[in-house]
């Protein structure tokens, strides 16, 4: 039988975990209304409740919906759906099938056909996503208690280590912004499309600032994210 990443079994696979994650979605969303309802909130503030968390969930979907778009040109359809449905951060997802495609010295820039090369990003991504899944019941109170304590002693040194820890993740992926730079101008694009990404958050933050659109910061992620491609498939023609 010949291999395909688009193949009717993965997409049974990928519905199974959807439907699972919509049913446990759906449950624990009953759940939630019960109890609302127990402790003396209105029925009608439980429906607006909902129906404005429903509403600004539209940006990460976008968010999401960007990724699996992303990966499935090498990947396939079923397989990002799956992993993007329960994880949802193609921050990890594309670092982690280009990292694998590197060390087997292959490209990402076609559909993969060898179900060896398939197997092997299937298994990278799954197995470097389990500390994550592991050890925060472990670790995470003790975490919390150390940067709280951080904190506590004295408010902004707590905030600095806070801010350097997140910079320090996002320090991870600017490898891949900038690996190709010396290829000449084309190398160039990642960052041209990480500076553009940068001020259209700046921007949105503006507003944010400026005009109190606070409903706004749900959406700042996503437009940074779809301004960036935009740009991204703009330049790339006329670059390369």
């Amino acid at each position: 039988m010949e291999f395909s990443t688009n193949s009717t079994f993965m997409y049974l696979l990928a519905a199974g975990v959807i439907v699972f994650v919509l049913a446990q979605s759906a449950f624990f969303l009953i759940r939630a209304m019960k109890r609302g309802r127990e402790i003396g909130i209105s029925k009608a503030t439980l429906k607006k409740t909902v129906v404005s968390t429903a509403v600004f969930t539209v940006a990460p979907a976008v968010s999401i919906l960007i990724g699996i778009v992303t990966l499935s040109k090498f990947l396939g359809i079923p397989l990002p759906w799956i992993r993007m449905s329960v994880i949802g951060a193609i921050t990890y997802e594309l670092p982690a099938a280009t990292s694998t495609a590197n060390a087997l010295g292959l490209s990402l820039s076609d559909l993969i056909t060898d179900p060896k090369v398939f197997s092997a990003i299937t298994w990278v991504m799954t197995l470097g996503i389990l500390p994550s899944i592991i050890l925060p019941p472990i670790l995470m109170k003790k975490i919390q208690g150390g940067m709280l304590k951080i904190k506590n002693k004295d408010e902004k040194w707590g905030d600095m280590f806070l801010t350097a820890m997140f910079l320090g993740m996002i320090s991870a992926f600017l490898g891949m912004v900038f690996a190709d730079i010396r290829s000449g101008l084309a190398g160039f694009i990642p960052v041209f499309v990480l500076l553009v990404s940068a001020a259209l958050m700046g921007i949105v933050g503006l507003l944010i600032k400026k005009f109190k659109w606070a409903w706004l910061e749900t959406y700042a992620l996503a437009i940074s994210m779809v301004g960036a491609m935009i740009f991204a498939v703009l330049i790339t023609p006329v670059l390369s």
